[in-house]
């Protein structure tokens, strides 16, 4: 039996807080117009959600560090 989305969801995040960044940003991406990394359209998949999930499946993005901030230093 096939798994639903949220089903999938919790399975994929598992209380990770590291996997759920990297969805609901990609997520956030994607709402915002940025095309898919694979043919979604072919694959008949339009929720964004979905999408991202596919695309973290398939190893397509990963959660990238984000330097940190330079702290002004007095003299």
């Amino acid at each position: 039996m096939e798994l639903t989305l949220p089903q999938r969801l919790q399975r994929y995040v598992n209380g990770s807080f590291e996997r759920t960044v990297l969805l609901q940003k990609r997520v956030r991406q994607l709402v915002r117009g940025d095309a898919p990394l694979f043919d979604a359209e072919l694959e008949h998949i339009d929720n964004p959600i979905e999408i991202a999930l596919v695309e973290i499946s398939r190893g397509l993005i990963e959660l990238k560090e984000e330097a940190p901030e330079k702290k002004p230093t007095l003299n």
